[in-house]
């Protein structure tokens, strides 16, 4: 079964429990992988599912800090739910130490030096660890990879 046919079913699960807050997570995210096929006419696979689900968690992250800024805490906690229904449909992720093994071996890999390899790291770093890591995590790790 695809993440995708398992978010509708997950959907559908809630729409029995009448569970209105994750109902309306799920349809959020059904939402958006939707639009983004019908805008690139294309059917999305479980990457492309786990990017849009990365892409959610992260703008529902920002949101929380501004909202614990603004001392908002009932929409932090809002959003803070809506991250946790989220978090369900990634994959296992790999630990900070785990990214930085598969980061050294990648630049080895590609014979890289120096911070102006940075973009072509980079871009091999994001195809093979596309939902396995969170991409500021990654980034660090090409950096600090880089320079030792």
């Amino acid at each position: 079964m695809s993440l995708k046919d398992q978010i509708t079913e997950d959907m559908k699960t809630a729409m029995r429990a009448k569970d209105s807050e994750r109902l309306g997570t799920i349809r959020l995210l059904l939402s958006a992988c939707k639009q983004r096929e019908v805008d690139d006419r294309i059917v999305l696979d479980d990457v492309a599912v786990v990017a849009i689900v990365d892409k959610l968690i992260k703008q529902r992250k920002d949101s929380v800090e501004a909202f614990v800024k603004a001392e908002r805490m009932d929409l932090a906690d809002k959003e803070s739910a809506e991250i946790k229904v989220l978090q369900a449909y990634l994959p296992q992720r790999l630990s900070a130490d785990e990214v930085l093994v598969e980061v050294r071996a990648i630049v080895a890999e590609l014979g890289a030096t120096g911070p102006g390899d940075m973009g072509k790291v980079m871009g091999v770093v994001k195809t093979r660890l596309a939902g396995k890591a969170e991409m500021g995590t990654v980034s660090a790790a090409v950096k600090t990879a880089l320079a030792g």
